[in-house]
């Protein structure tokens, strides 16, 4: 029987990476939402250890109404606290708690598309990010902007690093960022579309198309 990986090492260095400029870790030991969030993921990995996850969803960079405030990607508040039924993910009776660092839920748009397609699959891969922090426009924490080329570099390699500690063995890309940054890495990776900004319909074919042919999806470099 293979060994459970070990994730506390790459969950103890996520916790005190500093953040870049006009970007936050959401997982950051500087505050107490912040270790909620690192205990949020880590009952994540949790059950894609029980589950021998061996896909890795690489999107963009954290939403301010998502993984900024739950800690997990493409996850929005209602569905962390609720769970998703389907394939018995998230809930409050499993552990995942609210920061409290917000007053309000809010709902990603984005998470309610992936997560309803990800149980019409009964597929729960690994999700994380080209850049894993959030990136914001300066001074406007509840936005949204594109990471940079230095902040994507930044990112490569803890998500490489992520992904040999979970052994994962195939990937795939969401959006243009996620690709380009995995073939930078030697990783050729197909590429599907986020399902922001009228991406739905084209994800969801994307998405099918991934869930049907495994065996064409981009292969770890430990697993060539």
């Amino acid at each position: 029987m293979p060994t459970r990986p070990d994730l506390e090492p790459f969950l103890a260095r996520l916790a005190v990476t500093p953040a870049p400029p006009n970007s936050v870790n959401p997982w950051s030991s500087e505050t107490a939402y912040g270790q909620i969030r690192l205990e949020n993921l880590r009952h994540y990995f949790g059950q894609l250890l029980e589950r021998n996850t061996t896909t890795l969803l690489l999107g963009e960079a954290p939403g301010y109404q998502g993984c900024r405030r739950t800690g997990v990607g493409f996850t929005s508040e209602p569905q962390l606290i609720s769970g998703i039924a389907e394939v018995g993910m998230f809930g409050a009776d499993r552990g995942y708690r609210l920061s409290g660092e917000f007053e309000t839920m809010r709902r990603e748009p984005s998470a309610t598309i992936v997560w309803g397609e990800l149980a019409r699959h009964d597929f729960v891969p690994l999700i994380w990010s080209a850049f894993p922090f959030h990136p914001h426009k300066p001074g406007l924490p509840n936005s949204n902007r594109p990471p940079k080329r230095g902040e994507i570099n930044f990112g490569r390699p803890i998500f490489l690093d992520l992904a040999e500690a979970f052994q994962i063995e195939r990937v795939f890309a969401v959006g243009n960022v996620a690709h380009a940054s995995l073939a930078v890495a030697g990783i050729d990776a197909p590429k599907i579309r986020h399902p922001a900004q009228g991406g739905k319909n084209d994800f969801v074919a994307g998405l099918d198309w991934v869930v049907t042919h495994p065996s064409d999806l981009g292969r770890m470099p430990w697993r060539s």
